[in-house]
C-alpha cells in the first residue's frame, strides 16, 4: 500500500521542486488504481508552477493527471452565488473617493497622482481582506503619538474602509479569505470534506487566506502541504525565535505553519546539488538578532572551498558592463548547447542583456513578458494622452508621425510616401517653424505642393485642430469624455488619411488586441472614476497598460530564459544568474505607504514593509542553492557607489570571518572567476585593433574654394577656418533644433526685428520722447508676441525692453538729429581686385551724417566686442567701413566714414563707440586681402579650431574635424583634399 500523506512537508532549495514534488506525489500513489491520482487536487501557488507540474506529469509518461487548481482562487460553495465585482471598477470607485480628498486636503498627497493613491489604497484594502481585517483593526490604531499627517490619513482611510469592506464579498481577496475560513470551520468539524485527497504545493502562505487554507489543508486526513525551499538546515532555536521582527528572514512566512501544524517532513529524498552549501546559506541569513551564532556554528561548517566551487561573483564597474557579461554568458551557455536563466529584478538590466543579445540575434524566453505600456501600442497611447493639456511642440509631433503605428490604415497614401512626407515636413518646421505647429501651418505648407502633399496636410491639420482643442482642456473632465477623446485621436492618427483605423497597426497582432481590450475594460467602467485632468488621466492609462504584459512566443531561445525573483523556486537545471545584488535593485526598495505608518500597520494587525524583503530573501536562497550560480551586481550607478546587497554582504563577511575554514580563499576563488567573465567582456567592447586618432585637419581644397563670402564669416575665417571650409566648400549646415528653445539667437534675431520696425516708423529728430517710447515698446509687443511663442521668456524680454526704453529713445532722438539711416539690413557687395572673389555684408544699420560721413551701427543683445578684440578677431564693422567708402551699398554710394559703434539691447542700452580710423580701416582691409588671398590660391589650410578665444569654444563642425581625438596642442598638418587636377 502506498504511504499515506499527512500534514506539512518540505522541499530544500535547489532540488528542481516540480519534478521532485510529482516523483514524490507518485510514489505516494503507488498501489492505488490508476483513477485515484483523478480524486487528488492540487493546489499551486502561480500559474507558471501549474504549467512546470504539468510539464514533469507528463514526463512520468501516460497517466490520469491530478485536478491542478491556482490557490490564490479558491471556491467554496457557500460563496458560489455571490459574483466578483471588476478590479478597476473598485479602484474607480477608490479613486472617486482620493479625488475628493485631494479637492480638500491636497497637502495629503503632494506630488502623488490619483491613480497612483487609488492603486496603493485598493491595495491596502485587498491586504486588510487577505488578514482578516476590519473597519474595527482601524479603530484600534492609536493615533494620539503620530503625527498630523498621519492623523488626517487615518480620518480618511476609515472613510474608505467603510465603503469598501462592509460590503458585500465582491472583492477576490475578500473571497478567498472567507473561501478559506469556511473550508477550515467545515473541515474542523468533519463536514464537506473534499472527495479525495488535497495538496497545496509551492506556496509560502504570504498571505492570510492562503495560509488560512493551507493550515485547513494540512488539518486533513488526506491533505498535504509542500512547502519550497524549506531549510531543513535550520535549528529549532532559530525556528521559535522568527517572529514580526524577523520579516525580513528568508524562512519567516513558514513560521506560523509549522506552530500550527508541525515541523515538515521530507517531501521525497532529493538532496540538493550543494548541501553543505545550503549550509552556508542558512547561517548566512540568519536573522539579525541571532548572528551571534556565525561565531558559535560557523566552525562547524565544512571546507568552503568545494561548496562554493561552482559560485561566481562578478562585480562589475556600472550596469552597462553588468549587462555585458550577463549577456556573454548566455551566448557562452546558447553555444554549448546548455540551459541557462536569468534572474532579474530590474527592468532596466533585463533591456540591457536583451539589447546586448541583439548583437547575436539571440533572443530569450522571458517569463513576465514585456509591459503593454512599453509596446508600440502602449506607448502610441501614451504618448497622446500626454498631449492632453501640453502644448504640442514640433518634436512631439514628430514623434507620432515617426511612430510605426501611425498611418498605417490608409489606402489612399501608403506608408512609406507617409513617412517621406512627415520628413519634409520635419526639415520644413525644423528650418522655419512654428516652435508650435497648427492646423494653419500644415494648410499653408500643403498648398506649396502637390496634390499628394496637399491631401496629406489637410488631412494632419485636421488632427492637429483637435489636439490643439485639448491642449487648453486642463480642468477636471469626466474619465468617459477623456477615454472617448483619446479613442477616436488614436484611430485617426493610426488610420491616416481617409483611412480605416480596423486595417492599421494599431489593433492589430497580439499587442494591439491586449492594448484594445485595456482601453474596452476602462470604458466599461469609466463612468464610476471621478473626473479627472490631463495629469491623472496619463497616469491611469499608464497604470492599466503596465499592469498587462505581453509575452514574445515564437523567437525566444529555447535554452535562455529570463525569469522574475519569484520564479526561483522552480528554476530546473543549468546556470543560474542572480543579478543586480545590490541595496535597492534586488531586494527591491520598499515603497513607502502613504496611508499607514509602520508603527500604525502594527497596531492594525497587518504586516510590516520587512515583509517583502523576507520573500524576496526567500528567493534568493532558493536560486543559490542551484548547481552552476553567478552572482552579478555593479559597484556604481549613474549617481553614486551602490551597496551590495544585504544577502551578498552577508555572504561575503561570514566567509571572510572563516579562515579555518577557508573561507577567505573560497571567496576570492569566486571573485577569479567572475574576473574572467570580465576580462572577456571587456575584450569584446574593446577590441585588440587600434584605430588611430584622427590628426588636426588643415583641408587644402581646389583654388578657388568660394568666389564669395560674407563679413560675418571673416572672423570665424580666422578664429576656426575648418568651419568656413565645412559651411561654405562643402555646403555643410547644421541642422535646426527638433524642439526650437528661446536661446540667445533667437533674442538677437527677435531685437533686431523690432529697432527695424522701429526705424520702418521714420521717427524723426523733432518727435516727443515719450510718443517714441510708446511706439518702441508697443512694437516691442507685437514682434514678441509674433516671435516669441513662450509666454515666460516673452515677458521676460519685453520687460528688458522696458527697463532700456528710455535710454534707447533717448539714444535714437540724438542719432535722427545727427542724420538718418540709409542702409538698414540691405545687403551690400565689394569685389576684391585682382580676385575672382566677392565681399558681402548686410549691415544692421548706416546713417549718414548731416555732414555727408556715415556712421556704421550695430546691434547686439549681448556684449559688444572690445577694441582689442576688434583689432585681432572681429572684423565685421572695419570692412563695412571699408565697403562702404568703395562705394558697396548701393542706397549709399562711396562715402567716408567717420565712425563704428554697438548699439545694445541689452544690459543698460547704451550706444558705444569704438577705436576707428582711415589708417585702421586701410590696415584691416589689406590684411583681409592677405587672408583671404592665402585661402583663395591654396596656400593655407583650413585649419581647425585656429584661434579660438576660449578652451570651451564649441562649433558647429568639430564633430566633423573629429575633435576630442586631437587637441589644441597638436599641429595641423596641411593636406589637399579633392580633385586639383
Amino acid at each position: 500500500m502506498a504511504e499515506p500523506f499527512h500534514g506539512l512537508y518540505g522541499l530544500p532549495p535547489g532540488v528542481d521542486f516540480a519534478r521532485e514534488f510529482v516523483r514524490g506525489f507518485l510514489d505516494r500513489m503507488q498501489g492505488r488504481p490508476p483513477e485515484a491520482i483523478a480524486r487528488v487536487t492540487i493546489y499551486a501557488n502561480a500559474s507558471r508552477t501549474l504549467a512546470e507540474l504539468r510539464a514533469a506529469f507528463d514526463e512520468r509518461g501516460p497517466l490520469l493527471l491530478p485536478r491542478l487548481r491556482p490557490v490564490t482562487n479558491l471556491d467554496h460553495p457557500s460563496l458560489r452565488h455571490i459574483q466578483l465585482a471588476s478590479p478597476l471598477a473598485r479602484r474607480l470607485q477608490l479613486a472617486r473617493l482620493v479625488s475628493h480628498l485631494l479637492e480638500t486636503r491636497p497637502d495629503l498627497a503632494a506630488g502623488h497622482s490619483v491613480a497612483m493613491l487609488a492603486r496603493s489604497l485598493a491595495t491596502l484594502m485587498a491586504e486588510m481582506q487577505n488578514e482578516g481585517r476590519d473597519l474595527a483593526a482601524l479603530e484600534a490604531i492609536d493615533t494620539g503619538d503620530h503625527a498630523r499627517h498621519w492623523q488626517n490619513a487615518l480620518t480618511f482611510l476609515r472613510i474608505a474602509a467603510e465603503f469598501h469592506l462592509d460590503a458585500p464579498m465582491v472583492d477576490r481577496a475578500a473571497r478567498q479569505r472567507a473561501a478559506a475560513q469556511m473550508f477550515l470551520d467545515d473541515w474542523s468539524r468533519g463536514e464537506n470534506l473534499p472527495d479525495g485527497p488535497v495538496i497545496v504545493a509551492g506556496s509560502t502562505g504570504s498571505h492570510g487566506g492562503t495560509r488560512l487554507f493551507m493550515q485547513a489543508v494540512s488539518m486533513l486526513p488526506e491533505g498535504a502541504v509542500v512547502l519550497p525551499g524549506f531549510d531543513f538546515d535550520q535549528p529549532q532555536a532559530v525556528w521559535d525565535s522568527l517572529g514580526e521582527r524577523s520579516d525580513d528572514h528568508p524562512q519567516a512566512r513558514f513560521a506560523p505553519l509549522i506552530r500550527a501544524a508541525g515541523y515538515p517532513a521530507h517531501w521525497t529524498d532529493a538532496a540538493p546539488y550543494a548541501p553543505d552549501r545550503n549550509r552556508l546559506m542558512s547561517l548566512a541569513l540568519r536573522p539579525a538578532p541571532v548572528t551571534d551564532q556565525w561565531i558559535a556554528e560557523g566552525p562547524s561548517l565544512p571546507d568552503l572551498i568545494a561548496p562554493t566551487e561552482h559560485l561566481t561573483l562578478i562585480e562589475a564597474d556600472q550596469p552597462g558592463q553588468e549587462a555585458e557579461v550577463i549577456a556573454l554568458i548566455m551566448r557562452d551557455a546558447a553555444e554549448r548547447s546548455e540551459p541557462c536563466t536569468l534572474i532579474a529584478a530590474d527592468g532596466n538590466l533585463i533591456r540591457r542583456v536583451n539589447a546586448a543579445l541583439d548583437r547575436w540575434h539571440l533572443r530569450p524566453d522571458e517569463g513576465a513578458g514585456e509591459p503593454l505600456s512599453l509596446t508600440a501600442q502602449g506607448l502610441f497611447l501614451r504618448q497622446l494622452a500626454g498631449l492632453f493639456g501640453e502644448t504640442l511642440s514640433i518634436d512631439r509631433l514628430l514623434i507620432l508621425l515617426k511612430h510605426p503605428v501611425a498611418m498605417t490604415g490608409s489606402a489612399v497614401i501608403g506608408s512609406n510616401d507617409a513617412r517621406l512626407l512627415s520628413r519634409n515636413l520635419e526639415l520644413e518646421l525644423r528650418a522655419k517653424g512654428p516652435a508650435f505647429p497648427d492646423g494653419d501651418t500644415l494648410r499653408d505648407w500643403g498648398t506649396k505642393g502637390d496634390a499628394q502633399r496637399k491631401l496629406w496636410a489637410e488631412w494632419l491639420a485636421a488632427v492637429l485642430d483637435r489636439i490643439k482643442a485639448l491642449e487648453r482642456d486642463t480642468a477636471s473632465r469626466p474619465l468617459p469624455d477623456r477615454l472617448s477623446d483619446l479613442r477616436h485621436l488614436a484611430e485617426d492618427l493610426a488610420a491616416g488619411p481617409g483611412g480605416d483605423p480596423e486595417a492599421s497597426a494599431l489593433w492589430q497582432n497580439r499587442e494591439g488586441k491586449k492594448a484594445r481590450a485595456v482601453m474596452d475594460h476602462l470604458a466599461d467602467h469609466a463612468a464610476q472614476g471621478p473626473d479627472m485632468r490631463p495629469g491623472d488621466f496619463a497616469a491611469l492609462l499608464n497604470d492599466e497598460l503596465q499592469a498587462q504584459t505581453v509575452r514574445i512566443e515564437g523567437e525566444a531561445h529555447l535554452l535562455l530564459h529570463i525569469r522574475g525573483p519569484r520564479e526561483a523556486r522552480i528554476v530546473g537545471h543549468g546556470t543560474v544568474i542572480l543579478s543586480g545584488l545590490n541595496e535597492g535593485g534586488w531586494p527591491k526598495a520598499v515603497d513607502p505607504d502613504p496611508w499607514l505608518s509602520r508603527q500604525m500597520r502594527l497596531d492594525a494587525g497587518l504586516t510590516v514593509p520587512e515583509r517583502q524583503i523576507g520573500l524576496s530573501a526567500h528567493d534568493f536562497q532558493q536560486a543559490i542553492a542551484q548547481d552552476r550560480v553567478i552572482l552579478t551586481r555593479a559597484r556604481r550607478d549613474a549617481e553614486a557607489e551602490t551597496i551590495p546587497s544585504r544577502w551578498l554582504n552577508r555572504l561575503m563577511n561570514l566567509m571572510t570571518g572563516l579562515p579555518d575554514r577557508h573561507g577567505p580563499e573560497a571567496l576570492a576563488a569566486m571573485r577569479e572567476r567572475g574576473k574572467v567573465w570580465l576580462g572577456m567582456a571587456a575584450a569584446l567592447a574593446h577590441p585588440q585593433d587600434k584605430i588611430p586618432a584622427a590628426l588636426r585637419p588643415s583641408p587644402i581644397p581646389p583654388a578657388p574654394p568660394f568666389r564669395e563670402l560674407p563679413v560675418t564669416d571673416v572672423s570665424l575665417l580666422i578664429r576656426d577656418p575648418y568651419a568656413v571650409y565645412a559651411k561654405r566648400v562643402l555646403g555643410l549646415r547644421p541642422l535646426p533644433a527638433i524642439r526650437p528653445e528661446p536661446d540667445p539667437a533667437l533674442r538677437g534675431q527677435t531685437l533686431h526685428k523690432i529697432v527695424e520696425k522701429l526705424l520702418a516708423t521714420k521717427p524723426g529728430p523733432d518727435m516727443p520722447p515719450d510718443r517714441l517710447k510708446a511706439e518702441f515698446l508697443r512694437i516691442a509687443a507685437e514682434v514678441l508676441q509674433d516671435e516669441v511663442p513662450w509666454p515666460a521668456a516673452s515677458a521676460f524680454w519685453q520687460a528688458r525692453m522696458e527697463k532700456i526704453a528710455d535710454q534707447i529713445v533717448a539714444d535714437e532722438l540724438l542719432r535722427q538729429a545727427e542724420g538718418q539711416p540709409v542702409v538698414v539690413e540691405n545687403r551690400g557687395r565689394v569685389a576684391v581686385a585682382g580676385m575672382d572673389f566677392t565681399l558681402t555684408a548686410k549691415p544692421d544699420r548706416i546713417d549718414l551724417l548731416n555732414d555727408g560721413q556715415a556712421v556704421i551701427y550695430d546691434y547686439k543683445s549681448g556684449i559688444p566686442p572690445t577694441d582689442a578684440q576688434i583689432r585681432h578677431f572681429d572684423k565685421q564693422l572695419v570692412l563695412e567701413a571699408a565697403m562702404a567708402r568703395k562705394g558697396g551699398f548701393a542706397d549709399l554710394g562711396p562715402v567716408d566714414i567717420a565712425g563704428i559703434r554697438y548699439i545694445q539691447l541689452g544690459g543698460e542700452g547704451k550706444t558705444q563707440a569704438r577705436e576707428f580710423s582711415f589708417q585702421m580701416e586701410g590696415e584691416n582691409w589689406d590684411g583681409f586681402v592677405r587672408l583671404i588671398a592665402s585661402y583663395l590660391t591654396g596656400g593655407t589650410g583650413f585649419t581647425s579650431m585656429r584661434a579660438p578665444e576660449k578652451t570651451s569654444y564649441a562649433g558647429d563642425y568639430d564633430h566633423l574635424a573629429r575633435y576630442g581625438e586631437w587637441s589644441l596642442a597638436d599641429d595641423a598638418k596641411p593636406e589637399k583634399v579633392g580633385d586639383h587636377g
